[in-house]
């Protein structure tokens, strides 16, 4: 198969800031340039095989959701364009193209902003055992993957690398960021959370849960990151739905459910990917795109534009 796999760059000219699961961060004052790489994580840790064009999807697809929901709230986006990059990323150009994003550089807030619409995951077994969800009571008698009445924000922390994302409260969502923003960031979420979910079930996708992560540029509130991807995201095929069990997916629960059938600890190092698991997490990822954003998209090259 033919594709530019990114597994990690080295842009020497470039500042690095820092490298997260998947993306690399270069500094330039007071912008960044993220470059998405085809690294992917499972249980908070990076898998030794990269993803063909994986990185190249979560930009686009981020890219189409920071338009879709730019009147909501504000986002991190200067340009998606290398033309508009500063000059000492143009000699990188194989690399950046269609995986970039210059961004303005913000002061994260330390939450991660989780939006369930439907009960899955972490959201699931926390409900099996109380009834609850991040201290929101729930109605009794719901089964794996119901849909809520309403979604709900089940706000977690932001673990570092390795590490695992810890469910939370909302009470304690305002006492780390304040009550005025804990609430704005609530409506905020649920907001883009309904938008984003309206649009997809018109194109056979649901989104059962999405995390958004938000930062603060001059005062004022912006989203950040990435934006309603196959990483961030549960997207189920809406014509296969059924409550009362896990869902088939668009997403990376293939590869979390190959690793728990082949009994692995979720410690590092992680175990070599079959090329079966690696090249039907691309086709799911690339699937997600093709329906979203509606692109007919040869699944032999992906020719993303800027």
């Amino acid at each position: 198969m033919k594709s530019n796999v990114v597994s990690m760059t080295d842009l020497k000219s470039l500042t690095l800031k820092g490298r997260g699961k998947v993306r690399d961060i270069y500094d330039f004052g007071d912008q960044l340039l993220i470059v998405a790489t085809d690294r992917i994580s499972a249980f908070d840790v990076v898998m030794p095989n990269p993803i063909p064009d994986k990185g190249k999807i979560l930009t686009q697809l981020s890219k189409f959701w920071f338009n879709l929901t730019k009147e909501i709230v504000p986002n991190h986006i200067v340009s998606t364009r290398l033309k508009d990059f500063a000059l000492e990323c143009h000699p990188y150009e194989k690399v950046l193209r269609g995986r970039s994003m210059l961004v303005m550089k913000t002061d994260v807030l330390p939450v991660e902003c989780v939006v369930r619409g439907y009960l899955s995951g972490s959201g699931w077994e926390e409900y099996k055992k109380t009834g609850e969800v991040c201290g929101i009571p729930l109605p009794k008698g719901l089964l794996e993957s119901s849909k809520l009445e309403e979604p709900i924000f089940t706000p977690a922390t932001k673990a570092e690398i390795g590490q695992h994302d810890e469910n939370i409260t909302f009470e304690e969502v305002e006492k780390i960021v304040g009550i005025s923003l804990a609430h704005k960031l609530r409506t905020l979420s649920i907001a883009i959370y309904k938008k984003a979910r309206e649009y997809a079930e018109k194109r056979g996708i649901l989104i059962a849960d999405t995390k958004m992560e938000f930062g603060m540029k001059d005062g004022k509130l912006l989203l950040i990151d990435e934006l309603l991807t196959p990483d961030s995201s549960r997207f189920w095929p809406k014509a296969e739905y059924r409550a009362g069990s896990a869902q088939k997916s668009f997403d990376k629960q293939f590869l979390r459910d190959y690793l728990i059938s082949i009994h692995w600890n979720k410690t590092p190092p992680a175990p070599e990917l079959p090329e079966e698991v690696i090249q039907k997490t691309r086709q799911k990822y690339l699937e997600a795109y093709q329906r979203l954003v509606e692109r007919d998209l040869s699944t032999n090259m992906v020719n993303f534009k800027e």
